[in-house]
């Protein structure tokens, strides 16, 4: 009798294993992948990703993973370059011209498409030229932000030349800001409020959506050679971030998205009610990939437009920047468990 429930049991094992029922708990036991997001603390964005840790989303799905924090989305791009890391959140403008104009092998594979960032100033009577001139704070010079700043100011006739890029942590530069020390940042809409709350004045210059509405935010990159090895793992680590973005765009979900970024010294209230605008406009898509050829092909035609993709550079096709099947397997992947 023995012998024969063991052999039933390695039977059904081997029919789980063939159908992949448990393929994923024996996956969340390999390699961990390190996945790094931009923000100490992390700004709005990066919060996906902390839900699909704290929500036990990654290892659902199988995939062992890390989250770690990086100063930047640049910051986080240079190590995916140099094999610190194996996942990075990071600008879309700035993986198009890394890969134009270094052709470092990396591809995006979800996407973030709608940009929250803003021009804002303490001067509540302070318009886009009256930027020139003056101190601005951004993350890091040529990085995300940044490159928000020169479109912004574009949009007006002024240059980035024009102004005083100060490099500071998002939160560093809503304190400078509070502190009066700077009167301008570039900021995400979630950010706003925290200047509120002490008691200051807050000023939407220009949005960059308002400015170039074809604008892409941000992608989840990691290295070719990498998918291509361990392509199965990468679509288990984002099948765990689209169960993320589903939980986060269910409004039942608040007060437990609320607790998780209260952990990175955000207010609960603040952050209930910024998660219900970051859901209005699909800031973490659910139902589609977030890479859309109009808009990542108008980054590319900005960057060589802006001297983002260097004169004499061969600017990155779409084809080559994204790989869109990760995506529909790990959809696929979540799906088939709702």
């Amino acid at each position: 009798m023995l012998r024969v429930f063991s052999l039933l049991v390695a039977a059904v094992t081997a029919l789980f294993v063939f159908t992949g029922v448990t393929a994923a708990p024996a996956l969340a036991q390999g390699k961990k992948l390190t996945l790094v997001v931009p923000g100490i603390p992390p700004i709005f964005a990066s919060l996906v990703a902390y839900v699909a840790d704290r929500q036990g989303f990654f290892t659902k799905y199988g995939a062992a993973v890390e989250v770690k924090p990086s100063e930047s989305g640049t910051a986080g791009a240079r190590a995916l370059v140099s094999r610190d890391v194996d996942i990075s959140l990071s600008p879309s403008p700035l993986i198009v011209s890394q890969i134009s104009n270094a052709g470092v092998d990396l591809v995006g594979v979800y996407g973030l498409p709608n940009p929250s960032y803003v021009l804002a100033s303490t001067d509540p009577k302070a318009g886009c030229k009256d930027a020139a001139g003056q101190a601005v704070g951004v993350d890091t010079v040529g990085g995300a932000r940044s490159n928000a700043l020169k479109e912004i100011l574009a949009s007006c006739g002024a240059k980035i030349e024009d102004v005083q890029q100060v490099t500071l942590p998002s939160s560093a530069t809503q304190q400078a800001m509070i502190a009066d020390r700077i009167k301008f940042g570039v900021l995400h809409f979630d950010e706003l409020p925290v200047i509120e709350a002490q008691g200051k004045p807050v000023k939407v210059v220009l949005t960059l959506n308002e400015v170039n509405p074809n604008s892409h935010f941000a992608m989840f990159t990691v290295r070719r050679t990498d998918l291509a090895e361990r392509r199965d793992n990468y679509v288990r680590v984002l099948a765990g971030l689209i169960a993320a973005a589903r939980f986060m765009a269910a409004s039942e979900n608040a007060d437990r998205f609320a607790e998780i970024a209260a952990g990175f010294g955000r207010a609960k209230d603040e952050a209930k009610g910024a998660l219900k605008r970051f859901v209005e406009v699909d800031y973490w898509p659910v139902t589609h990939d977030g890479l859309p050829a109009a808009k990542l092909e108008a980054v590319i035609a900005t960057a060589v437009k802006t001297g983002g993709i260097l004169a004499g550079k061969q600017p990155v096709t779409y084809e080559r920047l994204v790989d869109r099947s990760i995506w529909k397997d790990a959809q696929g992947l979540v799906a088939s468990t709702y």
